[in-house]
């Protein structure tokens, strides 16, 4: 592990550092919002400006890498190893001024994740978790430094659940979910990636979406499981490349949540 975690880190610590300049210097401002398709689909010169600071990083520290961003779509690499970036994973939430989007960093190989930054410059806060062999999860903030442990809760009846859309997804999809949700003690909406962050903490037990990219849950996947949590699909396979995603804190929570949503 030591080799891979003191190659890699740095340089996601690094793209993190560039994109946190960059989105708050826009965040509470007037900004113009685009649209990137028919329905609302906001971007702003935040998100552009952010994913371009990342990629020059990469360019000068792993220029074979792969990339595949949100803005800027894919860039082949020749190393195995591929970054994955949502410069603002919540732009809803960006352009309104709350403080739950975040900068994702994501690192994966062939075998899936390997490494995630959750990060969030407003409130100074970093979630940051790595799997190479062995797993590091940690928050700071400033000078401030904890390690990250998910919660231990077993039963649905004790469950705060998260997603970030009411609707989450397909009138089937958002069903499935109001299935699980009945069955929990506190549901909570709007969290974007941070609601991923919270779960790694232990504040949260469960966050279940649909209508996800790779580049929406890569990071926080990789996060979550380095804080000891599970996250697949709806079905029970692999969530890396996007879809549906059901993150747990516990494997009884997981299997509960899955027997419900397949209901």
């Amino acid at each position: 592990m030591a080799d891979d975690f003191e190659t890699f880190a740095p340089v996601a610590e690094a793209l993190a550092d560039a994109a946190r300049i960059v989105t708050l210097e826009h965040f509470r401002t007037p900004l113009e919002v685009a649209s990137k398709g028919d329905r609302f689909d906001p971007v702003t010169v935040a998100d552009r400006a952010a994913e371009a600071a990342m990629r020059d990083i990469l360019a000068r520290l792993r220029p074979d890498d792969a990339i595949l961003g949100e803005e800027a779509g894919a860039k082949a690499g020749t190393t195995g190893w591929t970054w994955v970036l949502d410069p603002i994973d919540g732009t809803r939430g960006f352009i309104s001024g709350t403080p739950t989007w975040g900068v994702l960093v994501g690192l994966r190989d062939a075998d899936g994740p390997r490494l995630g930054i959750v990060d969030q410059p407003f409130t100074g806060e970093r979630f940051f978790g790595a799997s190479f062999g062995a797993s590091v999860a940690h928050w700071t903030r400033g000078d401030e430094r904890q390690k990250l442990r998910v919660r231990a809760t077993a039963d649905l009846a004790d469950a705060t659940i998260l997603t970030t859309f009411p609707e989450v997804g397909t009138a089937a999809e958002g069903a499935a979910f109001a299935r699980v949700a009945r069955h929990c003690r506190l549901t909570r909406y709007g969290m974007d990636c941070y609601g991923y962050a919270l779960l790694a903490a232990g504040h949260v037990d469960l966050v279940i979406e649909a209508g996800l990219q790779a580049y929406d849950i890569l990071a926080p996947m990789a996060l979550v499981q380095a804080a000891g949590g599970i996250v697949t699909d709806w079905q029970g396979g692999p969530a890396q490349d996007g879809g549906t995603a059901i993150a747990a804190a516990t494997p009884a929570l997981h299997a509960a949540a899955l027997d419900l949503l397949n209901g």
